[in-house]
């Protein structure tokens, strides 16, 4: 009789965990099925060759999207390009599908930002859309090329160059969108100008969260001073998505299947978790939006240190410097 109760609740919690899976995704991903036609439009985005950013091209390529994916290792991305062009039938005279390019773009080495813009400002004659995508999570201490630790140089201050960088045609664009990835564990994170290197101390967890809370000071920044310009820029946190995001975090062999059951039935998939991004890039709801917050193509509220214009403020000058735009 025990064996039976417990086969049976394996069964019932099989059978839960497997609905749930389906009627979630089938939720998650309706909001921005209606997002708008993308013809004519290109748009930039980094770290497009797995993961999150994967999905969001091929669904923009799908909206008849110019997509450039903006990626760091060029033999993955040319790989992921190859597998979205079949997908898609890119190539092929089929019509209802973009533009795919591919550019080479390591966000921890501020050359190859700069070279990446230069070769975007020689080449398109337009950008409709910048999605600041990529990020690393919890990596063991290591720096940039210049010197930076590395969650807060990738995630915060390559983006934030390569963002001001553009803003020149982002703006002769214009109308034009911004779209950042943040996180919601920039709830665990703080500003410590004292520290912003972690070579005091670091915590690889609060480094991450710390660099997801500088993507929304930087948004809200870059909002103020880019109101009447006709630029938007707004900032998302996706969820929890099964992505390769967390592949510096050790789960101990015994517990991977667990987790991977967990992690099938509760997580997003890439596509579901790229709803909110592909929202913001496209949706003619969100048009005139600026400065804001989403999950799940929502608007949500934020904790009031990630509401601090006088941080925002202070980090932005500071950032500045730490890039070169000021010396």
């Amino acid at each position: 009789m025990a064996a039976a109760a417990v086969l049976a609740a394996a069964l019932g919690g099989g059978l839960f965990l497997i609905a749930r899976h389906f009627l979630s995704g089938a939720r998650r991903v309706s909001r921005s099925a209606g997002a708008g036609l993308m013809k004519g439009k290109t748009v930039i985005i980094t770290g497009a060759n797995c993961g999150l950013g994967r999905a969001t091209a091929a669904e923009l390529l799908r909206r008849h999207a110019r997509v450039i994916l903006a990626c760091r290792d060029p033999g993955r991305a040319e790989e992921a390009a190859r597998e979205l062009r079949a997908e898609l039938g890119l190539g092929s005279r089929r019509e209802g599908v973009g533009e795919l390019v591919v550019r080479e773009l390591d966000l921890a080495s501020l050359r190859s930002v700069r070279t990446f813009c230069q070769q975007v400002l020689q080449e398109e004659p337009r950008l409709d859309v910048l999605i600041n995508n990529a990020g690393i999570f919890q990596c063991p201490y290591t720096k940039t090329e210049d010197g930076f630790e590395m969650q807060f140089g990738v995630n915060h201050l390559g983006h934030f160059l390569l963002t001001n960088l553009l803003l020149g045609l982002l703006k002769s664009s214009a109308p034009s969108r911004i779209v950042v990835v943040s996180s919601k564990l920039y709830k665990y994170g703080e500003i410590n100008f004292e520290d912003l290197n972690s070579e005091i101390s670091y915590n690889k967890s609060f480094a991450y969260s710390r660099s997801k809370l500088a993507n929304i000071l930087f948004t809200r920044e870059l909002a103020r001073r880019l109101e009447g310009k006709g630029v938007t820029v707004n900032v998302l946190h996706p969820g929890i998505v099964r992505t390769n995001l967390g592949r510096h975090i050790h789960i101990p062999l015994l517990a991977k299947p667990l987790f991977n059951l967990v992690s099938w039935a509760f997580f997003k998939t890439p596509l579901e978790g790229a709803q909110t991004s592909i929202y913001l890039a496209s949706s003619p709801e969100v048009e005139d939006v600026s400065g804001k917050y989403f999950g799940d193509c929502e608007e949500e509220d934020l904790l009031p240190k990630a509401m601090d214009d006088l941080v925002a403020r202070k980090l932005w000058d500071i950032s500045e410097v730490m890039v070169g735009l000021l010396k």
